[in-house]
């Protein structure tokens, strides 16, 4: 059989023609390196003369079984590059002649059909609005038993699935070791069951004196159980939380009308609320299989205070204010009128009273009170990474807050405090301090709490911003930067690493503090005056 010819007339090989670009099956050109023996020859036959081919008909290499000449084709001219330009063409160009590496497919991700999940989602919907109905019908009868099944303890559960797997073991094996295992775990199930059913009838009172503590002031608590029964009561546990503790208390066997009282002291070594109660009985057995409790009193709290210290009076506030609080100061030139006092040299002619002078034939003149609006907007930074000692800086931080802000309310000033998402504006200093008991300990946006006290006081005199050395400065400028430009600003900065003193840069007034006591003496500079 003889080589099919192209249209140019170039012999091509079969196993050519069964190669493709990338040595398989395939069109394009094929790359021969010129030097070889192939490679001349191919290049010889390349510019050879173009012949054409002679049909034959009938029999042959161009007719097919039945005789018929089979149709002329055309086979793709081959073109020969060097092994340089293979070389130095384009990967893409390069991919195409020879890359044999496998290509990664790339499957679509599976997708749950939006109609299935919205009919799920309807068909749960369906279904407890048809149950719901059902079940509240039905509440007195499965509402008893669901109460009964959550009396048993984890313990009580495996005992009681302990028994009922050799229960079984024992009518499949017949092994009698295991029905005693059974009989036991079984009775003693049931027989803590009956000592948890029934229900004692007594009174229960919780008092906590005071309900507000300073840090380290001792607080107790009274515990009163009163027998409400005509009978006789049998030894009782009583169980009252205490914070994170609780406090357990066995009565004993009190007649009818007959009362217990306990004592308990409730811990106070740190700030925060103390959630006392609420008290509850425990019935049940020694083993504690089964423990059905009965609440019977509320919760109540006891706030534990941050320290505070004693501060001389602040006297901060804007001068000369229509909407003031008028001061016992005396002033020769302000808005609230007081009394009339004889011309002193020196006094402003503009005060005297002329009328009154012609009156009593000398010279009077007007004496004034001054007034001022005084509001103490007090933000505190309680993020620890800020301070060099952490959360005890964070607590001394809080406890100069409160100083500042206890201070302020004794002087009538209106006040404000923001800490941590816990807030008190112009309210009394116990209430105030409730809220600073409640702060957490924890990462805040002081730009944020700022913004939201310079809301809650839009005619603050003084801004005061409890913060750590590690604050950079220019995050304290622009969180005092909130308030309007008359306010006072000033940054009580918690550092045991600097030296206590004031330093004003600007229009801020930075105070640096290593204790509690430091305050007192850096604000006896009249640095908020």
């Amino acid at each position: 059989m003889t080589d099919p010819l192209d249209d140019a007339g170039a012999t091509t090989r079969r196993s050519d023609l069964a190669r493709g670009p990338s040595g398989g099956a395939g069109r394009g050109a094929v790359d021969v390196d010129p030097d070889t023996r192939a490679g001349r020859r191919l290049e010889a036959e390349r510019t050879q003369k173009p012949r054409r081919a002679k049909q034959r008909k009938g029999s042959g290499e161009g007719a097919d079984r039945g005789g018929r000449t089979s149709r002329r084709f055309a086979l793709p001219r081959i073109r020969l590059r060097s092994a340089a330009e293979v070389r130095d063409a384009p990967v893409g160009r390069r991919r195409a002649a020879g890359d044999t590496r496998t290509r990664t497919i790339t499957l679509p991700r599976v997708t749950i059909p939006s109609a299935l999940t919205g009919t799920g989602a309807r068909i749960v919907v369906l279904t407890g609005e048809r149950i719901k109905p059902l079940a509240d019908s039905t509440r007195r009868v499965w509402h008893p038993v669901l109460e009964v099944l959550r009396w048993v303890s984890p313990l009580g559960w495996t005992v009681l699935v302990v028994g009922l797997l050799a229960w079984w073991l024992t009518a499949r094996y017949q092994w009698v070791e295991l029905a005693v295992v059974a009989v036991t775990c079984l009775v003693l199930v049931l027989a803590c069951l009956v000592l948890a059913v029934g229900r004692a009838r007594v009174r229960i009172r919780v008092d906590v004196e005071p309900t507000r503590v300073t840090v380290g002031d001792p607080a107790t608590g009274r515990i009163e159980v009163a027998n409400a029964s005509k009978r006789g009561m049998l030894p009782l546990l009583v169980e009252l939380p205490v914070g994170e503790t609780a406090a357990r208390f066995t009565l004993p066997a009190l007649g009818a009308g007959r009362t217990h009282e306990e004592l308990f002291v409730v811990p106070t070594r740190h700030r925060g609320v103390v959630a006392v109660g609420p008290a509850t009985t425990v019935h049940g057995d020694p083993l504690g299989l089964v423990r059905r409790t009965v609440a019977w009193t509320e919760r109540t709290e006891l706030f534990v205070h941050p320290l505070t210290i004693s501060l001389e009076n602040l006297g901060a506030g804007l001068l000369r204010d229509l909407e003031g609080q008028v001061t016992p100061d005396l002033s020769m030139s302000d808005l609230a009128f007081h009394a009339l006092r004889e011309y002193q040299p020196g006094d402003d002619r503009r005060y005297v009273h002329w009328r009154s002078s012609a009156k009593h034939g000398r010279l009077l003149v007007r004496q004034f009170l001054d007034t001022r609006r005084s509001h103490l907007a007090v933000v505190v930074d309680t993020t620890p990474d800020v301070y060099a000692g952490g959360e005890d800086d964070v607590e001394l931080a809080i406890s100069m807050a409160a100083s500042l802000a206890v201070r302020s309310i004794l002087d009538e000033q209106d006040t404000t405090v923001v800490c941590n998402g816990q807030t008190a504006s112009r309210t009394t200093a116990p209430l105030t301090l409730d809220s600073l008991a409640r702060a957490q300990v924890g990462a805040v946006d002081v730009f944020g709490s700022a913004g939201e006290a310079a809301a809650l006081a839009p005619d603050a005199s003084v801004a005061v911003l409890v913060t750590g050395g590690a604050r950079p400065f220019i995050q304290v400028q622009r969180t005092l930067g909130q308030f309007e430009p008359e306010v006072i600003k000033v940054a009580v900065v918690v550092d045991d690493r600097e030296q206590v003193g004031v330093h004003r840069v600007g229009d801020l007034v930075l105070l640096h503090v290593r204790e509690l006591t430091d305050l007192r003496r850096v604000l006896f500079a009249g640095a908020l005056a």
